[in-house]
């Protein structure tokens, strides 16, 4: 049983280092994050956004609208895992960075300014970014 369950984390650990799908995604309507395992996170309800270190991994934190939490629906060990990240300074929808090679300080600064803007300068915005 355990040279099978063992076995079974090379293909695995094979598929996620060659994987070149990209981690995060940026759009006039939202960010996704592979990670998160949930839709594109609409700009409109993120309220706030910090850069959270954790041994030397860097999270972008996501303050969104109560009534958007992801685990409201969710089971009560679920939502008592949440409270735990919530203790430690983090928020329910973290973007990891760990994978990814980018300024946190700018991505973090360039969601805040995304969130503020309006939906007709949101395309500008993407596209000024991408070109610099």
């Amino acid at each position: 049983m355990n040279i099978v369950f063992f076995g079974l984390g090379y293909p695995v650990g094979l598929f996620h280092l060659l994987d070149r799908r990209p981690q995060i995604i940026i759009n006039e309507t939202g960010i996704f994050d592979r990670t998160t395992n949930i839709d594109f996170i609409n700009w409109e309800i993120i309220q706030d956004a910090y850069l959270f270190d954790i041994h030397k991994q860097k999270f972008i934190c996501l303050v969104v609208d109560e009534k958007f939490i992801p685990s409201k629906n969710k089971s009560k060990l679920c939502q008592q895992t949440t409270k735990f990240k919530e203790v430690i300074g983090a928020q329910e929808l973290n973007i990891s960075l760990g994978q990814v090679k980018i300024d946190p300080e700018k991505l973090t600064e360039f969601i805040l300014l995304m969130r503020t803007a309006a939906k007709s300068s949101k395309a500008d915005l993407l596209d000024k970014t991408s070109s610099a």
